[in-house]
Formats: C-alpha cells, structure tokens, sequence
C-alpha cells in the first residue's frame, strides 16, 4: 500500500487534534483552584473539570480509529474492482 494525499491528512488531523487535546488537559491540570472554595469542593469541581477534558480526547480518538479503518478499508475494496474495470 502506498502513502496517498489521504493519509498525509489524517496524520496531519490527527497531529494537530493530539496538540489541541494536549493544551486542554494542560490548562485543565495547570489552572489553579478558585479562591473561596473549600477543599472537597475544589478537588470534586477538578475531577469533574479533568474528565470533560478528557472525553473529547476519547470520542477523537475512537472516531480516528474508524475513519482509519474506513479508509484503508475502502482501499482494499476499490483496489480489485478498480483493476477489474480497466
């Protein structure tokens, strides 16, 4: 299988959604707690913060999963139909 114009932009999408996700949980686990706030409060509101943060990650990761899939899987088919046209 060769390397197509498809692949070089899913990796390109994939660096850059893999940056974006990075500086996310980095603001999330660097940002400082409110002032004001108690201790169970604040550690409650974090854990709370960190897993909406880290659910996009998640769902992009699964949806990179199934669009490779989806890609090279229509690689294979349209390989032999494409050669058999001809």
């Amino acid at each position: 299988m060769t390397f197509s114009i498809v692949d070089a932009i899913f990796w390109v999408a994939v660096a850059c959604c893999a940056i974006a996700q990075s500086a996310i949980l980095h603001s999330v686990v660097v940002s400082p707690a409110q002032a004001g706030e108690s201790t169970k409060t604040s550690m409650t509101r974090r854990v709370v913060e960190i897993g909406w943060a880290v659910l996009p990650g998640i769902a992009l990761a699964v949806a990179f999963v199934y669009t490779w899939r989806a890609l090279h899987t229509a690689h294979v088919i349209a390989g032999p139909l494409a050669t058999a046209l001809r």
